[in-house]
Order: structure tokens, then sequence, then C-alpha cells
């Protein structure tokens, strides 16, 4: 199995783009993972959020392969603990065969479509961080999982 994390738009803060490389780096010792970005969508401001959402669901939707689990990071999605969380990723690489796709979406959510496609919502919190933050925040916790998976003194109870 595969660890796909699709969001939409390039990480801009130099900072937040060299932590989630170097939780990237760590984690291609447990998982294959890897992270795929959708360009922006051009000429939002004469876009409506319903327009905008549709348009960023076309490009989520179309970056999906045959045989994905489709997981959404959402604010309405399941909690977890760290260690549920690890949990959770461990049932999921014995029963998802190819790829398990997150995605983080757009400043406006996804698309009736894009939820329609996806198996689950999982949720990080119930306060809200920039979608820089997330990414950063969310390939932490992957590598955490792996950690505490592996019995390695990363997390601690």
């Amino acid at each position: 199995m595969k660890i796909c994390l699709v969001v939409i738009g390039k990480t801009d803060a130099n900072y937040f783009s060299e932590a989630i490389r170097e939780y990237q780096n760590r984690l291609v010792h447990y998982i294959p993972f890897e992270m795929q970005v959708i360009p922006d969508i051009k000429n939002v401001k004469n876009l409506s959020e319903n327009q905008q959402k549709e348009k960023e669901g076309e490009l989520i939707l179309k970056s999906l392969q045959a045989g994905d689990y489709l997981v959404l990071l959402d604010e309405k999605g399941k909690e977890f603990t760290s260690m549920q969380f690890a949990s959770y990723l461990e049932k999921k690489m014995n029963t998802v065969s190819r790829r398990l796709v997150f995605v983080i979406g757009g400043p406006y959510g996804f698309s009736e479509a894009v939820y329609q496609a996806a198996s689950e919502k999982v949720s990080l919190s119930k306060m809200t961080f920039s979608h820089q933050m997330i990414r950063l925040i969310f390939v932490e916790q992957i590598y955490r999982a792996m950690t505490i998976l592996n019995n390695e003194p990363y997390h601690h109870e």
C-alpha cells in the first residue's frame, strides 16, 4: 500500500515546505508516501464558492486511480488520538490494496461529487488551521503513527 496526500495549491511558506520535506524523508523508511499538488484554480475572483469547489472537485477526482481508497480531511470527520490514528493506519495497511489517498480540499471544502466518491472523512481537530499548516500537521501525524506501530520512542504517552 502507498499513502498519497492530495492538496490544492503549492505550499507558499518555505518553512512549511522544509518541515513537510523533512517528514516526507522520514516516512520513506516506513511506507511509500507521496504528496500530489493540484495547481490552484485560475481566476477564482470570477467564480462563486460553489464554482470553485466544483472545479477543484473535478481536478481531485481526475487525480484518483482505479482502486484508490479516498479519505477526506474534513472538519466533520472522525477524530482520533495519535494512538488511534496509528491503529487506523495499521488496519488500512492490511485492507487497502493500492493507494490510501487523503485529500486536503480548497478554502471552501469539497464538492458534492468528491464527498460522494469518498469512503471516509477524518478530522484533525475541531479547530480550523490554514491549509499550509494542515499539510505539515498531517504528514507529521502519519510519521508519528509509523513510529508508534514500530515501537519507536518518538511518541510519548
